[in-house]
């Protein structure tokens, strides 16, 4: 008889299992869940906004907003912040690819544009560290 596969060698032996993925596969997959995650966040923004605007009590979209200041919604800025850059570099990646251009050297291209974006990131990073410390979004403050 031959050799006797089992459910997870044979998953793994397949060119679907992750960790066989190549930088293009990556790219696509971090394309796709950046953009679902985005679309998610998009919903749920509308949502707050929209039942703080509709809610009987007139006062209650401040407090809605002083609520979102909270150091944790903060650091949720930032993983949105993160998935709009990558989605947003990947996606002018693509355009090029698309037009011809950088089409034999799309891994070095990926890689200039992810080290621009992580440079956004870092700089989103050192903004917002001041109000996940607890500052106010209401006073001045020179970068």
């Amino acid at each position: 008889m031959g050799e006797r596969r089992t459910f997870s060698k044979l998953n793994r032996d397949t060119d679907t299992w992750p960790g066989k993925y190549r930088l293009g596969m990556v790219a696509y997959m971090g394309q796709r869940l950046s953009g679902l995650g985005i679309v998610v966040y998009l919903f749920m923004h509308i949502f707050v906004i929209s039942s703080a605007i509709w809610h009987p009590d007139g006062g209650s979209f401040n407090r809605i907003l002083q609520y979102l200041q909270q150091p944790q919604f903060i650091v949720g800025d930032l993983v949105l912040l993160a998935a709009v850059m990558f989605h947003a570099f990947n996606g002018f990646r693509i355009l090029l690819l698309d037009v011809g251009i950088g089409v034999r050297r799309h891994k070095p291209v990926f890689w200039a544009l992810m080290i621009v974006t992580a440079a956004l990131v870092i700089y989103g990073i050192v903004v917002a560290v001041p109000f996940i410390l607890g500052a106010s979004l209401t006073e001045p403050r020179v970068i």
